[in-house]
């Protein structure tokens, strides 16, 4: 039996970008022993001898961010998903970490099927300290590896080498790890395809849960924006980088790797449940120096540097955890509904889309028309009777010669051309739509 989709557009109450309790959470750890070139996230650098146990600096963090989780209100439902970013988290101790999920756990509640995460790099944890992670309830783990060269681990300023990452994965598995995940960067300075497929074969070859591949890019104020231009040697052309995307693909998926999304691939059931969260355009909790937050229809950043943020944590604390920010306008949910979800394999629904009206749908239609002719966008759904889609019906009926529909439709990127392409729709989308 099918079921009946009615898509009848709401007046702009935004219902579906905010209706949601935020159950996921995103922890900002900002210490490093050093800044990779290519790295522009808030960090603060504190050596290769100083972590947890014995920096006052990182004590003293962990106590600033317990406070402002304390000042944060509860909007009802416990926590589903915990992510742990930095900066490198893997420099808390134990302690530290189980004293920031004890915090959580009294302020919002944790569920016991949560999934926490937690970046973890090569070279800063032990067998003992891995263990006590997962005593204090981490349960997923992403480890940087970035590369498998050790020039090209050099070049990137990455304080690891390639005994460190294989140490790592002997760790994980004495640990008894059940769920991690390998990151890997393309597109780096001098890289080649043959190294780039060395890299790829060799993460397979460590069969991690799940694998995300990111591709470099060069931002202001980094090491690699002031040596590099992008584009230019001895940056890979960008033909090589869609050599290197494309070989990614055919890799991973024959590995069985689930391209999910466009930087992602899981094995089954192993998707990161956390960041779907902002490619669902869920609202979610965010605490720490320069962590991003979306609650009651509010996006957030916090300062990007220490005494800023603990400055800002005073007066949040002062202000009765009260966010001084306007309200997402609708056109704003719009163009955040299309640019996170067109970046999942399965895309965007089209009742996420029709509470914006029958103009907003021509004109993405519109917009979208000339990449569904080049293969790059793609309409899924079923045909059957009957369906009920104002706005909608018309776009999709006359793709479908005036049959009737039923089901999820959705509007999706191709893969692998149109998630490389992904760039020059959202940007054609944003200028049509503003």
């Amino acid at each position: 039996m099918t079921t009946r989709l009615n898509l009848t557009p709401r007046n702009l109450t935004l219902e579906l970008a905010h209706s949601g309790i935020p159950s996921a959470a995103y922890i900002h750890i900002p210490f490093c022993r050093r800044r990779c070139y290519y790295c522009d996230f808030p960090i603060s650098v504190v050596g290769d001898r100083l972590r947890g146990e014995t920096s006052g600096t990182i004590s003293h963090y962990v106590q600033i961010l317990s406070q402002e989780i304390a000042a944060t209100p509860a909007l009802g439902k416990p926590l589903e998903t915990i992510f742990f970013g930095g900066g490198t988290p893997s420099l808390l101790s134990s302690s530290q970490l189980a004293q920031i999920l004890a915090r959580l756990e009294r302020q919002f509640g944790i569920s016991a099927q949560a999934e926490i995460s937690m970046e973890i790099d090569p070279g800063t944890f032990t067998l003992a300290q891995l263990q006590a992670y997962l005593s204090a309830g981490v349960n997923r783990f992403s480890l940087g590896v970035q590369a498998f060269q050790s020039e090209l681990l050099q070049a990137c300023g990455r304080s690891h080498d390639l005994n460190d990452i294989w140490q790592a994965v002997e760790l994980f598995r004495q640990a008894k790890v059940q769920n991690f995940s390998l990151d890997l960067i393309s597109g780096l300075p001098r890289q080649t395809l043959e190294q780039w497929q060395e890299s790829l074969l060799k993460a397979v070859a460590i069969a991690p849960n799940h694998i995300s591949i990111y591709d470099l890019t060069i931002e202001p104020g980094t090491v690699f924006g002031r040596y590099y231009q992008s584009g230019a040697s001895p940056l890979p052309s960008d033909e090589l980088t869609v050599q290197m995307y494309c070989l990614a693909q055919q890799t991973l998926t024959k590995a069985g790797y689930d391209h999910y999304e466009i930087s992602n691939y899981a094995q089954p059931n192993y998707q990161c449940r956390h960041n779907r969260t902002y490619w669902e355009n869920r609202p979610y909790y965010g605490f720490g120096m320069g962590a991003a937050s979306y609650t009651n229809n509010q996006r957030f950043t916090r300062p990007r540097k220490t005494k800023e943020y603990s400055d800002w944590v005073e007066n949040f604390i002062a202000a009765g955890g009260v966010l001084d920010c306007p309200q997402t306008p609708p056109e704003e949910v719009l163009l955040d509904i299309l640019m996170l979800g067109l970046r999942l394999k399965e895309g965007v629904s089209l009742s996420a889309l029709s509470q914006f009206g029958d103009d907003k749908i021509q004109q993405i239609w519109t917009c979208l028309q000339p990449y569904q002719h080049q293969g790059w966008i793609a309409m899924t759904g079923a045909i059957a009777q009957p369906f009920y889609a104002k706005g909608w019906n018309k776009v999709i009926g006359n793709m479908f010669y005036g049959e009737n529909l039923v089901g999820d439709w959705r509007l999706r990127l191709t893969d692998p051309q149109g998630f490389l392409f992904s760039n020059v729709v959202l940007a054609d989308l944003f200028e049509k739509l503003e």
